[in-house]
């Protein structure tokens, strides 16, 4: 019997581990967070490049320098950067005040950034902006958080995650 030509093949899921404002500070909620990660994204801030070390022990790293990642050390890693994951393209850029280009005109399905410690997630002109907040040190009264993309195909799931729940 001949093999069937219309096969239909299930996309790999993927799981993206989103990390942000570290600064020097890799939490074991937080490195807990990515495990099981196909990818890791760390938008900026990053305090100490052992952590990105520490990270790619999980998944391959993604990392833009933050406004605080100053020095010699930090002088590899660009500004932004993309990741293509299956099918979608991320953009990644520590502060979003700072984005130079339309995401959706130039087919990114996401945006990644940092910068504000503040976890957030919304859609706009059918691409995601994802803030996973801070997993460093506490700021404020704001949440120690990170988050997950998972990714099947185009179809996109952020999830934020608090790592440090008040009880």
């Amino acid at each position: 019997m001949p093999a069937s030509s219309g096969k239909h093949t299930k996309a790999r899921s993927l799981r993206i581990g989103l990390i942000s404002d570290t600064h020097g500070l890799l939490r074991p909620e937080a490195l807990q967070a990515m495990r099981g990660s196909d990818y890791i994204v760390h938008a900026g801030d990053i305090g100490d490049p052992a952590i990105l070390e520490q990270l790619a022990q999980i998944a391959p790293v993604t990392a833009v320098r933050g406004n605080n990642d100053k020095g010699a050390e930090y002088a590899r890693i660009s500004e932004t950067d993309v990741l293509q994951a299956g099918e979608i393209l991320i953009y990644v850029i520590h502060d979003l005040n700072e984005i130079d280009l339309d995401p959706a005109a130039a087919e990114f399905q996401v945006v990644v950034s940092g910068h504000s410690h503040k976890p957030s997630s919304r859609e706009r002109d059918g691409v995601l902006y994802i803030n996973p907040g801070s997993a460093g040190p506490r700021r404020f009264s704001l949440p120690i958080a990170a988050g997950i993309l998972h990714v099947n195909g185009t179809a996109i799931e952020a999830e934020l995650l608090d790592l440090l729940p008040t009880r």
